[in-house]
């Protein structure tokens, strides 16, 4: 297996305004459509032996379990279920004895990004030659030299895994949620066909949307640095959740509505908007405290933390608010203070319309859980943020906004 190694360009200092230096790279290639599981004996090969990956029996109601099984044809297949939600590092520990004692060569992950998440972390850690996987997390992915190829059949949009190297998995007896990402974990295919997500239940429609909302904003709403090409997509990415998430709440089974969430969840986190600018990602690192801390799903905690964060930074995103607020929500204000305002109001109506809660005093936590956070946030998190300056400290008075 090819050892993957990305250069580093986080200690650079660059004196001059624009996008800086990168490397795009992304060889995952996209079966979107109707009927598309059907294609996908031409990318597994025909002497694998497949783990078939997946969660609960939500795939065996909306037709994909039978449309990959069929597809994956005579080939040898060992199916490993259970996945929870935030995939758990145990569970994921026990996958890795089942391809050591069957000799997979070969995972298929059929569900949504925590299926996609645990076989990541999976297929990493089955060939990984240290004596702790858990290094794999602690060192967010430095330690991963190589991996086992895995396919995807995606029936959640919402974290682009299905398009990335990114990977997220908890550890619930740490108290810990650590993300990771490696060039060797991208998937060699993943199947998007949008006739999968008729049957998802209202929750997690309005958690994928909000979830693959915030990714954008993580890489858009930072600084000016002169990206136009980045930044209109990112808005196109943006117009296009806003006006088809609520759609899907009301018409569950339109097919434009689901084909268009799909791919722009997609296309949220698959690094195309994110090259060469400044990226935030304090609200994910936030949220992941708060689901580990107190069991909320992800997306609720971004629908929470987003909103804060703005009017915490407003000072160093305010331009770049205020042109989201003008391109995207048709906020027109003299008064940059006006315009940040009703643009992150108008952030939290989205929200609201996508039926999430903005506040953790919504889901009982008290005013004191502020704290709490903050402290679990440094024992896992450095400073964040684009600027690098969100820490312990701005934690708290952030979620006490």
């Amino acid at each position: 297996m090819f050892p993957f190694r990305r250069l580093d360009f986080s200690s650079k200092k660059y004196d001059y305004v624009g996008m800086k230096p990168f490397v795009l790279y992304n060889p995952t290639q996209l079966l979107f459509g109707k009927g598309m599981t059907s294609k996908i004996g031409a990318f597994v090969p025909a002497k694998a032996k497949v783990l078939l990956v997946y969660g609960g029996g939500s795939v065996k109601k909306n037709g994909s379990y039978d449309q990959t099984v069929a597809a994956l044809g005579k080939r040898k297949v060992v199916e490993f279920s259970g996945i929870e939600p935030n995939p758990e590092y145990d569970t994921c520990m026990k996958a890795v004895e089942t391809i050591k004692k069957n000799k997979i060569d070969f995972i298929l992950a059929l569900g949504g990004g925590s299926v996609l998440d645990a076989c990541k972390f999976i297929a990493a850690a089955a060939v990984f030659k240290g004596k702790d996987p858990w290094k794999i997390l602690s060192t967010h992915g430095a330690v991963v030299e190589s991996a086992m190829p895995v396919g995807a059949v995606l029936t959640i949009p919402a974290t682009g895994s299905e398009m990335n190297p990114n990977s997220v998995v908890s550890r619930r007896s740490m108290g810990k949620k650590l993300a990771f990402a490696s060039d060797a974990v991208y998937p060699k295919f993943s199947v998007l066909d949008p006739t999968f997500t008729f049957t998802l239940p209202e929750r997690q429609t309005s958690n994928g949307v909000v979830d693959a909302f915030v990714h954008v904003m993580e890489q858009y709403c930072t600084k000016p640095s002169d990206a136009p090409i980045q930044d209109r997509f990112a808005e196109g990415i943006i117009s296009t959740l806003i006006e088809n998430g609520p759609k899907a709440l009301k018409s569950p089974e339109d097919f434009a509505v689901r084909s268009n969430i799909m791919f722009a969840a997609t296309m949220a986190l698959n690094k195309l908007i994110g090259m060469g600018v400044p990226q935030d990602w304090s609200s994910h690192m936030i949220g992941h405290e708060i689901t580990a801390l107190y069991g909320l799903d992800h997306a609720q905690t971004l629908a929470i933390v987003l909103p804060k964060v703005l009017k915490f930074k407003r000072a160093a995103k305010g331009d770049k608010i205020a042109q989201l607020g003008a391109r995207v929500f048709g906020i027109k204000e003299k008064s940059k203070k006006a315009a940040i305002d009703k643009t992150v109001a108008a952030i939290v109506t989205f929200f609201k319309k996508m039926k999430m809660k903005t506040e953790l005093c919504e889901y009982a936590i008290g005013a004191d859980a502020a704290k709490k956070i903050a402290e679990s946030f440094a024992s896992n998190n450095g400073a964040v943020g684009e600027d690098g300056d969100i820490s312990q400290k701005e934690v708290e008075k952030i979620l006490s906004l």
